[in-house]
């Protein structure tokens, strides 16, 4: 018997989860695991593969670069996300503030400094930030993406999911907005066209285990448990397959459980807000 969550989105123990259910993401996106996130600009060079202590050397030597010239464009943008990448949220804002007060109207640098105000819970400030950062006649579809995920964030669902569908007309198919509109659509409970969107998103070629382990969390939902627990072994161990459907399962079962969830979530934004 399948049993209907009373609004929200749930999620179970595994991080993994967790993340994508309420949208902590990444906004920008996709937050299912601990990734990139949301990349405004293709140039920077990749940082997904590196360790924590190569992380740290290079953040080191691009901060004492950052010293000598404080707001150039280039060196603050990949400042800033090695920063983001040490977990390192508000001093990655300071950074781009300081880099969007010396780069007016440059529109990498306001998508950045919007995705960072979004990390950090400042909701209201990044949408200001995000929606200078490109205009209706040179529409981007990551800045759209950001939008929707912080619109998303402040719980103006149907906004958002114009935001995404805005997106797909600029970039049909993309598997990130795909992700993003689907998990919209979960958070409103329109858990069938969730799986729509998710599936479409899960078939890409360049979709990663953050939409895998979306589409699972909403199959899940939904009570198709063998189905979610299938999806999931694409990216996990079969223990772990099965407990993150077993936690799943606990929790839709549970009065009041999303809302919870989502409580949590604020909460832990808001203090890191603060630091």
């Amino acid at each position: 018997m399948r049993t209907e969550p009373n609004s929200g989105i749930a999620c179970a123990g595994a991080r993994l989860l967790l993340r994508a259910a309420v949208l902590s993401i990444a906004v920008a996106g996709l937050a299912a695991c601990k990734g990139k996130g949301i990349d405004f600009s293709a140039r920077l060079p990749d940082t997904s593969e590196l360790s924590g202590v190569q992380l740290k050397a290079q953040a080191d030597a691009l901060g004492r670069q950052y010293d000598k010239n404080p707001g150039e464009k280039n060196v603050s943008l990949r400042y800033a996300q090695l920063l983001r990448r040490l977990d390192l949220h508000g001093q990655a804002a300071a950074v781009l503030q300081r880099t969007a007060m010396v780069n007016t109207n440059d529109p990498e640098v306001a998508a950045a400094y919007g995705k960072i105000l979004a990390d950090v819970g400042r909701l209201k400030e990044a949408a200001e930030v995000l929606a200078q950062a490109h205009s209706p006649d040179r529409p981007d579809w990551k800045v759209l993406s950001a939008q929707g995920a912080v619109a998303d964030q402040m719980g103006h669902h149907a906004r958002a999911q114009e935001f995404y569908q805005n997106a797909l007309q600029v970039s049909p198919g993309e598997p990130a907005v795909l992700a993003n509109l689907g998990l919209s659509y979960a958070l409103t409970r329109r858990l069938p066209e969730a799986e729509e969107q998710l599936r479409k998103a899960a078939q890409h070629p360049r979709a990663d285990k953050r939409v895998r382990a979306n589409l699972a969390l909403v199959l899940a939902l939904e009570g198709k448990f063998k189905e979610s627990e299938e999806m999931a072994r694409r990216d996990l161990s079969p223990r772990e397959a099965e407990a993150n459907v077993q936690e799943i399962r606990k929790l839709v079962t549970q009065t009041n459980s999303w809302q919870e969830i989502k409580k949590s979530e604020l909460a832990k934004a808001q203090k890191q807000a603060e630091r």
